[in-house]
C-alpha cells in the first residue's frame, strides 16, 4: 500500500498549522516554505480541506490560515480523507466484482481488507495534536 503525496503533504501541512496553533492565521507560503510542498499545490489541499471544514480561511494583513477545531479534535485519518486520497489496499472494490478475472477475489482479499480497517482505524486514532507531541505510537497514549 502506498499513501500518496496529496495525502502526505495534506498532513504535513495541518500538522504545521497544528504547531503554530495561535490567534494569528498562517500564510501558505510560509507553510509551503516551511514544509518544501509547492504553494500552488497547497492552495489546491487547502481548498479541499477548508470545504471539509478542518481549517479556516483569514482574508487581509496578517491573513493565512487556522485550523478549524483544536489539534486535539482533528485526526489525520479526517485530514487524508478531506483532499480525497483513499485509504485502501486492495486491488478490488469493496463491493462489486473482485481483482481477478471473471471477478473473482483474489484469497488474500480478507486479509488486505481488514488491514485497511485496521490502518484507518489506526489513523483515525491519531490527532494532529498526538503527530506534534510525537505520540504516535499506541503506548504513548492512554
Amino acid at each position: 500500500m502506498q499513501l500518496s503525496t496529496k495525502g502526505r503533504y495534506a498532513v504535513m501541512a495541518m500538522t504545521d498549522l497544528a504547531l503554530r496553533e495561535t490567534d494569528r492565521a498562517a500564510p501558505l507560503a510560509a507553510i509551503a516554505e516551511r514544509q518544501q510542498i509547492s504553494q500552488p499545490y497547497l492552495e489546491q489541499l487547502f481548498a479541499r480541506l477548508r470545504r471539509a471544514g478542518l481549517v479556516r480561511s483569514v482574508r487581509g494583513p496578517g491573513g493565512g490560515y487556522r485550523l478549524a477545531r483544536p489539534a486535539a479534535d482533528l485526526s489525520v485519518a479526517e485530514v487524508i480523507s478531506a483532499v480525497d486520497e483513499p485509504l485502501k489496499v486492495t486491488r478490488c472494490e469493496a463491493e462489486g466484482p473482485g481483482c481477478l478475472k471473471g471477478g473473482a477475489r483474489c484469497v488474500t482479499h480478507q486479509l488486505w481488507e481488514e488491514t485497511g480497517r485496521r490502518l484507518y482505524a489506526y489513523l483515525a486514532s491519531i490527532s494532529l495534536a498526538d503527530v506534534t507531541t510525537g505520540r504516535v505510537i499506541a503506548e504513548d497514549r492512554p
